[in-house]
């Protein structure tokens, strides 16, 4: 009777074991769309518990964040469960638009951290190629999953949306500074890259990751396109916001998420979510 009930117990300990190391991770995406006061009822100050209810009722674990300016970062961070990681694109510290993560802080453990610009000379502020308006800033994050102990990095980024060697030339320095930053461990990026499937640049991506859209067990969940300039009936048709994942890295759900309120979107984009299980060995 003992060795029976010792069997079982030896059973149940590696069935528990299996799935702790088995237990998907919510990923997203999110541009939350700068807080502009020109922007009438959709101003951030309209819009910044909504995005908050978004993520709350979706139990992101962790995302990515484009455009968001310091007040949106702590706006975010009101949310005690989340830590977060990446500086403004301005200054390296605080001013300008933020393409910050947002973590669970019971669920994963911060390593390490940086940020590097799309531009001529990423190590420091400035715009790149043909980019007129803005700096881009892509923010990244060593992270340890608590709960699996697995090892993984998460970049999120913004691509310009004016400059078209700007864009091409991003995606190529996205895939070096992955390879440089990440090594053979895997990886998450995500973001608005400002581009569709068909462009060079996230072809490029997809030479060293998946994208998300098209390896998912389950059929993509909603609309295509994931840009909806405010207006509720936009056909959002143009897929611009991804998730891209390393190739051991099993993508079990992928949706473009539609919440609305009276009939207004809570950003100009839809977040993407992605729900995944690394299966990477565990690489330190």
């Amino acid at each position: 009777m003992k060795r029976i009930v010792l069997t079982l117990l030896v059973c149940i300990c590696i069935q528990f074991a299996f799935a702790q190391k088995n237990t998907p991770v919510v990923i997203a995406t999110y541009n939350i769309r700068y807080n502009n006061p020109g922007d009438s009822l959709n101003a951030w100050s309209h819009r910044k518990e909504n995005v908050k209810a978004l993520i709350r009722f979706h139990e992101f674990d962790i995302f990515g964040t484009q455009e968001g300016l310091i007040d949106q970062m702590n706006g975010i961070s009101e949310m005690e469960a989340y830590a977060r990681t990446g500086h403004g694109r301005d200054d390296g510290k605080e001013a300008g638009e933020h393409s910050a993560i947002f973590y669970k802080k019971d669920r994963f453990k911060l390593i390490e951290s940086g940020d590097f610009w799309l531009s001529e000379t990423p190590e420091k502020p400035g715009k790149g190629w043909d980019a007129k308006c803005c700096n881009r800033i892509c923010s990244w994050g060593k992270f340890q999953d608590i709960q699996t102990k697995k090892i993984f990095y998460f970049f999120s980024v913004h691509f310009d949306h004016q400059g078209i060697v700007a864009r091409k030339e991003s995606g190529k320095l996205m895939v070096k500074k992955i390879q440089e930053i990440a090594k053979n461990a895997p990886v998450i990026c995500v973001g608005d890259f400002n581009s569709t499937p068909e462009t060079e640049q996230i072809q490029a991506m997809q030479t060293i990751l998946n994208d998300s859209y098209k390896v998912t067990q389950d059929p993509p969940y909603g609309p295509v396109g994931t840009f909806n300039a405010f207006k509720f009936d936009a056909p959002m048709k143009h897929r611009i916001d991804y998730i891209f994942v390393s190739k051991g890295i099993k993508v079990l759900k992928y949706g473009v998420l539609t919440d609305a309120k009276d009939q207004r979107y809570p950003s100009d984009h839809q977040p993407v979510m992605i729900k995944a299980v690394i299966n990477y060995p565990n690489l330190i």
